[in-house]
């Protein structure tokens, strides 16, 4: 037996990993990438159709034979031309075959942005190559009657918009002229000298204008909007804005109403379409349409506008145009709001002077229809009418009298009404500290007295006032059609906190909108919540209890003849209740000015953020109100 020695074992060894090494390098030597799809026509049309959807132009360029020098920059174009954000294909069908070539149909299913759909059919030719199967690329992938050197274009446009209507089917909104006055951020020297400016003769909130010079976006030559105003009214401002550097004006088309602020807050305005509203659209907006920005006009946006209408066309080199498809867009379809022209025309006429945040809203007492709704100022973008909650001070009184009504108390039952009263450790006294000892209930109200309240509201049941509360509407909610979130009546915590609640404070709070709802209630004892939408349902219900509506509106008479709003006596009919609410931790306390009132099948309510006394403050207002009123339905004889 031969005997091998370490030498030769070695030798052994490294030769067969030398031959190892030979075998392995073919696999380590670079290679050229290989063309072609294994498989069928088919296998290979569906593989490069996925590339296709996926935009992945690498993938199928290693699926064609003879790829054109332009094959990227032609599907960039066509994706480019006709705003393609994606692609999908199904049915694939082989419709010829043979040695060596074969076709293969398919349909595609095209998502144009701002239009929708585009369904074609076409089709992939193939050529055998060895034993592969390999597309040869011709402009027919895109449409069958596409050639070389022809181009596609697409056309997209919105139809009129839609108007928004009042409660008798008359447009409130008509296209017309305004000037939008804003910034240019780069020519701006003075912010401070702009906001004031701005604030002083438009009421524009000096935040927006620091807002629009801060923001990231904000290019120094680029035009910042800031209102839209009719020509009369910038024939007005413009001697004093042109001046300030940094103000510029420009003209523009727009949806004008009745008169300048005109439901400003609710209408809503129409402009260039946002970042944020384009995300929260979605299909079929893209950047650059018109759409409403707030109020009923963004919240009713798809159903004024419709939707829009396109072509797709291909342009030979000839310069003729073949039409291959057509979107049929929809109308824009008007929508009736339940405000009446001559109510609304009266609340802006009531508020024209006021100069503090304010608001004032009008119901019908029968369906809780709002016939009017005005916030103040129009320069700034809460619509405090609808969406501002306070607390309502004395005029939640309205509820509380309920409750003791119900509980059985007249309007003659003996109250008293000292300086002071304590509920739960805590002390509470009358406004100015007045005091009007022994007196009866509906004197107690009219005068608005915290004290007799307070003591009377105590002897009701457990739940009692909640459960006046809730006939109220306190705590239901509802849709307005505009966002709104109505009132609210936590359930107290202890003696302290019900004392407070039975007079409007403590953590009750309501919107103004919700407050005229419970003025209406009164009328025709029946709570029905608010709508702004002529052809929406009904929302909910809730009836006072039996007899207390009639005892409600002798205490209501009463506040006007003989009590905190007697100096509104003199108009006819008219039944209400101040309110005089405290809000904050400055000492002593700053407060709310409210009325709310009724009046003719009109429930409404008047605020004053911040404004003082509801008797000396929003009084006045309700009676202008009123008197522009009276004064438009006699006219209108």
């Amino acid at each position: 037996m031969a005997r091998y020695t370490g030498r030769v074992f070695g030798r052994t060894v490294i030769t067969w990993v030398g031959l190892c090494l030979l075998l392995l390098l073919p696999a380590c030597a670079p290679r050229a990438v290989r063309r072609g799809v294994s498989g069928g026509p088919e296998d290979v049309a569906r593989v490069y159709l996925e590339a296709w959807a996926r935009n992945d132009l690498v993938a199928q360029r290693g699926m064609l034979v003879e790829v054109p020098a332009d094959f990227d920059a032609q599907h960039a174009k066509w994706r480019q031309a006709l705003g393609i954000v994606a692609s999908r294909f199904e049915e694939l069908h082989l419709e010829s075959e043979d040695d060596v070539a074969a076709v293969v149909t398919f349909h595609g299913v095209h998502t144009l942005r701002g239009l929708g759909d585009w369904e074609v059919a076409s089709r992939l030719r193939f050529e055998r190559r060895g034993n592969r199967w390999v597309a040869r690329w011709t402009p027919e992938v895109f449409h069958p009657e596409a050639r070389a050197g022809d181009t596609f274009t697409r056309l997209r446009a919105w139809g009129p918009r839609a108007a928004l209507l009042d409660a008798a089917g008359a447009p409130l909104t008509v296209p017309g002229e305004v000037i939008s006055i804003g910034l240019y951020p780069g020519r701006v020297r003075d912010v401070t000298a702009v906001a004031q400016a701005l604030q002083t003769q438009l009421g524009v909130d000096p935040a927006r204008v620091q807002a629009a010079l801060r923001s990231t976006g904000a290019q120094p030559e680029q035009f910042f909007a800031l209102i839209d105003v009719r020509p009369e009214r910038y024939q007005q401002v413009r001697p004093v804005l042109a001046p300030v550097p940094g103000i510029f004006f420009r003209k523009k088309t727009a949806r004008l109403t009745p008169a300048e602020g005109f439901a400003a807050h609710t209408l809503g305005r129409v402009g260039e379409v946002t970042a944020e509203a384009l995300q929260a659209l979605g299909h079929p907006y893209q950047a650059g349409d018109l759409v409403g920005l707030s109020g009923l006009e963004r919240a009713q946006e798809r159903t004024l506008a419709g939707s829009p209408s396109g072509e797709v066309r291909l342009v030979h080199r000839s310069g003729e145009s073949v039409l291959l498809h057509r979107f049929d867009g929809a109308p824009g379809t008007p929508v009736r709001t339940t405000l009446r022209r001559e109510v609304q025309a009266a609340a802006e006429a009531a508020l024209l002077d006021v100069t503090q945040p304010a608001a004032l809203v009008a119901v019908d007492t029968a369906t809780g229809e709002v016939l009017a709704v005005a916030s103040r100022p129009l320069g700034e973008a809460l619509h405090r009418a609808l969406t501002g909650r306070y607390p309502p001070g004395s005029t939640f009184k309205v509820v509380t009298a309920e409750a003791l009504l119900a509980s059985g108390l007249k309007p003659d039952t003996r109250a008293d009404c000292p300086v002071e009263a304590t509920a739960g450790r805590r002390r509470f006294r009358n406004f100015e500290s007045e005091a009007f000892g022994a007196s009866t209930l509906r004197q107690v109200f009219a005068l608005s007295c915290n004290t007799a309240f307070i003591q009377l509201s105590a002897r009701l049941g457990r739940g009692a006032l909640e459960d006046a509360a809730r006939r109220f509407g306190f705590g239901v909610r509802y849709d307005v059609g505009l966002p709104s979130p109505g009132a609210t009546f936590p359930e107290p915590q202890d003696d302290a906190d019900r004392a407070a609640a039975s007079m409007g404070q403590g953590r009750v709070l309501a919107t103004p909108l919700h407050m005229a709802t419970v003025a209406a209630a009164v009328d025709t004892g029946r709570w029905h919540a608010p709508r702004l939408l002529a052809d929406a349902e009904a929302g909910p219900e809730e009836s006072l209890r039996p007899g207390t509506p009639e005892a409600l509106r002798n205490l209501m008479r009463a506040v006007v003849m003989e009590g905190t709003a007697k100096s509104a006596a003199g108009v006819q009919g008219l039944m209400g209740k101040t309110g005089t609410a405290e809000f904050g931790t400055a000492v002593p306390p700053e407060t709310h000015a409210w009325f709310i009132g009724l009046r003719g099948g009109i429930g409404f309510a008047v605020f004053v953020e911040g404004g003082g006394v509801g008797g000396r403050v929003a009084v006045p207002l309700a009676m202008r109100f009123l008197q522009e009123l009276d004064a438009a339905q006699s006219s209108a004889r």
